[in-house]
């Protein structure tokens, strides 16, 4: 049975490792208790750290994608952005753990702390409080709420997992395209979309071809 939860920590992990807005981690999680009958407590502990290690991951290799495919000026204002973020102590942790009590997608938070290289151990620890928390009641809530396979299928194409997407999109736009010095330091909100580096991304599309 050991494999059977291998799989639900590299269903979280994959699921959270990505820098777009999957599904969240919990679906794979509900999934895969419900086909295998698997252990409730053991599945929440083994997929939410396949969730962190994944989030963790991602903060590692963003910064170097980031600088490959962003203009420096972009790289800068999220530099910035999370120097905010630190600044503000224990407040900036009471609302990273306030995000991830949501049922908003964590991908915009992880990619705006990566691309600010943002020390793993600052958001981490209060991510895994919250992250535990919501997951156990939601994948609580998923075991009795879905009887069968067919209805966690359908929930997979619901207007909630839909507009999970759309929201996880846009938040990841606000933290690309919103200027953010401009936004704290002088109470403007401009938006900027000549982020990416052309050149590079030209390059690097003719040397896969």
């Amino acid at each position: 049975m050991w494999w059977q939860y291998t799989l639900v920590f590299l269903g979280s992990f994959l699921f959270d490792v990505v820098p777009i807005p999957f599904p969240p981690a919990f679906t794979i999680m509900v999934f895969l208790q419900i086909e295998f009958g698997l252990d409730i407590w053991w599945v929440i502990v083994i997929g939410v750290i396949g969730s962190i290690v994944g989030r963790y991951v991602l903060t590692l290799y963003i910064p170097l994608l980031a600088g490959r495919i962003f203009k420096k000026s972009k790289n800068e204002d999220v530099q910035f952005l999370g120097e905010k973020m630190k600044e503000n102590g224990w407040k900036g942790q009471m609302a990273i753990l306030a995000y991830t009590l949501l049922p908003l997608p964590t991908t915009p938070l992880f990619l705006a702390s990566g691309m600010a290289r943002i020390k793993g151990i600052y958001i981490i620890p209060v991510f895994f409080v919250g992250k535990f928390t919501s997951d156990a009641i939601t994948v609580h809530l998923g075991k009795y709420a879905s009887e069968n396979m067919e209805s966690i299928l359908k929930g997979g194409f619901s207007w909630q997992s839909i507009t999970s997407l759309a929201l996880g999109l846009l938040l990841i736009s606000a933290v690309l395209f919103i200027d953010w010095r401009s936004l704290i330091q002088k109470k403007k909100l401009m938006l900027t979309f000549r982020i990416w580096k052309r050149k590079a991304v030209i390059n690097d599309i003719n040397n896969n071809l």
